[in-house]
């Protein structure tokens, strides 16, 4: 029995986490947080960093420190019935409601769109999603030694390629930051602006989902004591998200220099496009379109394959593997055909009400060992967060479905009641509440 990795282990560990978490959404949004927030981009970025590496480095560990077998069993201190819910409702968001969908409309965004114009309309985007998802299904269903050949060949030239890509706008920069103007969103504001933004990755949900893939591989490794298994985590977790953090803040200062070569877009995905045509003519962009292509596409195998074994663990009598996986499979085909701007609009709401949630449950993961992980306290945070975290849903609804549920009397009263609602953190003093609250009946009880 070993107390600790070594050095090989260690980066194995870290490689591999990396690529569980790199997908479509660590590209998109560190371009595109650049290039709104131009000279504005350190703060923004700083904030991105928070919940796009920071979190999922703590979402690693607390499954580690608190020991438990997987996000079920951590989210279920909260109570049974709760533990279903919020498992189901992440392995949904970053399965087939939103993160599998983004897969395939991230590819056709960097690399078939652009060859087409403005007015191709939804056809090549639906025959585009058709043969990915009948890709994704054929790997999903026989992964065999396919995924596993793709995920080793694959992530290397995809990071070289980016790699060449990042390193060449950094030393010809289009134009100097100093000279790009933040979009209003970020002319104050830019750190709150990026730390929102960073749940865009969704990798704080997904480290919930993917620590314990980090905890099985590190007790393979015949590393058995508690203590040393959760020290490992961390380990090889911060060198993970180090690596993530060093691309992370690249991609962002090449968005935010970048700006003079397209007067306006919509996506982070049309950036990168047009950055590649730019310094690699249409060879490079076709060489990005094909790496993003494959990469995305094991990033949906790999979340395909996660979100049907759950499903299948979880709900014996709901189907086998195979069914689930059919079942997400079909529903990302449907959805992916929104186009990728509606699926980040709609991604939005649902994050906000999420990750409140997940950041409490992280933290009481983290420090439960201080009042014994007891229920009452996980119930009373998540009781205040949850009731917060809807106000804060509601306010990042389109105006569309605001004026049609008459929310905004609400939206206004929430305003009223909770500091930094107007920054999307209305559940922060909630959160804190509830801890109080829960710690002062634990004390009482026990007294």
């Amino acid at each position: 029995m070993k107390e600790r990795l070594d050095m090989k282990d260690t980066l194995y560990i870290s490689v591999m986490l990396f690529g569980l978490f790199f997908g479509a959404g660590n590209l998109i949004f560190p371009v595109y947080l650049g290039y709104m927030a131009g000279s504005g981009v350190w703060s923004a970025a700083a904030g991105f960093l928070v919940t796009g590496v920071g979190l999922p480095l703590l979402g690693v560990a607390a499954l580690g420190v608190s020991r438990s077998s997987g996000l079920l069993e951590l989210s279920g201190h909260v109570g049974e019935k709760y533990g279903y819910f919020f498992t189901c409702a992440l392995y949904l968001t970053i399965g087939p409601l939103f993160a599998i969908p983004r897969c395939a409309t991230v590819s056709f965004t960097v690399g078939v769109a652009p060859l087409l114009g403005a007015d191709a309309g939804a056809l090549p985007l639906a025959l585009f999603s058709l043969c990915f998802f009948a890709a994704v299904l054929a790997f999903s269903i026989n992964p065999g030694k396919i995924l596993t050949w793709v995920g080793k060949v694959l992530t290397p030239v995809f990071l070289v390629f980016l790699g060449a890509m990042v390193l060449t706008a950094l030393a010809a920069p289009v134009s100097e930051i100093q000279s790009a103007a933040p979009q209003p969103a970020y002319a104050s504001g830019g750190f709150a602006k990026g730390f929102l933004e960073g749940y865009n990755t969704m990798d704080a949900l997904a480290s919930l989902a993917f620590g314990i893939v980090v905890v099985n591989v590190i007790k393979g490794r015949r590393v058995e004591n508690p203590k040393a298994i959760a020290a490992n985590t961390v380990k090889a977790g911060f060198l993970s998200c180090l690596i993530m953090a060093a691309i992370y803040l690249a991609i962002s200062v090449v968005g935010a220099q970048s700006g003079g070569l397209y007067e306006s877009c919509s996506n982070g995905g049309e950036i990168l496009a047009i950055v590649a045509r730019h310094y690699f003519g249409g060879t490079g962009a076709f060489v990005l379109a094909a790496t993003v292509t494959l990469a995305c596409l094991k990033t949906a195998v790999g979340l395909v394959t996660s979100c049907s074994e759950s499903f299948s663990a979880m709900f014996t009598n709901g189907g086998a593997y195979r069914r689930w996986s059919i079942i997400f499979t079909a529903a990302s085909l449907l959805i992916a055909n929104l186009g990728l701007n509606a699926i980040i609009a709609y991604a939005v709401p649902v994050l906000m009400f999420l990750y409140p949630l997940a950041i409490t449950l992280i933290l009481l993961g983290l420090f439960g060992g201080a009042f014994a992980h007891d229920r009452t306290v996980y119930r009373s945070v998540t009781a205040f967060t949850l009731a917060a975290a809807f106000f804060d849903l509601i306010k990042a609804l389109p105006q569309e479905a605001v004026s049609a549920l008459s929310l905004g009397g609400a939206i206004e009263a929430a305003g009223r009641v909770l500091p930094f609602y107007d920054i999307g953190m209305g559940w922060i003093c909630p959160a804190l509440a509830g801890l109080a609250a829960g710690l002062i009946i634990r004390k009482r009880r026990s007294a």
